[in-house]
């Protein structure tokens, strides 16, 4: 028996869902993508850590029996609203990423529809520039960015249509 579609929604990024994504194990190469622990986060003010930057750019994607499915970032540039956007590591890998992704493109186009919308992607993270291919987002451009980790090489992905 098929399972129905995976219904999501936006919600805002709360406390709880914030320390629950610091929480959040990736098995590698994903580990790149961990948080430092909430404390830390709050202690520093950086990223979902400051509550004004975790209220203005930050959402968690919900499931609709209100599971936390993961996050997204709606970074704002000039003409462009850059996604960040990350699943829940245990749920990575199901076939979720096309309706992951297009419930995060439609909150873009909700909250700036004259913006372009783009995302920054791992050149090696292949798995994931397959889900954004899908999603209507085609590479742009490739180049090199500082990491914590060093030098990183990087897509540029741009949402067509």
């Amino acid at each position: 028996m098929n399972q129905p579609p995976l219904s999501l929604h936006i919600a805002p990024l709360s406390e709880a869902h914030a320390e629950a994504i610091c929480e959040w194990s990736f098995e590698p190469p994903y580990d790149i993508y961990g948080w430092l622990s909430w404390e830390e986060m709050q202690r520093l003010g950086i990223e979902f850590g400051d509550p004004t930057f975790r209220v203005q750019q930050y959402a968690s994607i919900i499931s609709v029996d209100e599971e936390l499915i993961g996050f997204a970032q709606f970074f704002p540039m000039v003409g462009v609203t850059r996604l960040g956007v990350c699943m829940r590591p245990d749920l990575c890998g199901q076939g979720l990423g096309s309706t992951f992704m297009e419930t995060i493109v439609q909150e873009a186009l909700r909250r700036t529809p004259q913006h372009e919308i783009d995302l920054e992607v791992h050149t090696w993270n292949k798995r994931a520039i397959r889900t954004y291919e899908k999603s209507g987002f085609t590479i742009t451009d490739t180049y090199d960015k500082r990491t914590p980790e060093g030098l990183a090489q990087f897509h540029c992905m741009v949402l067509q249509g």
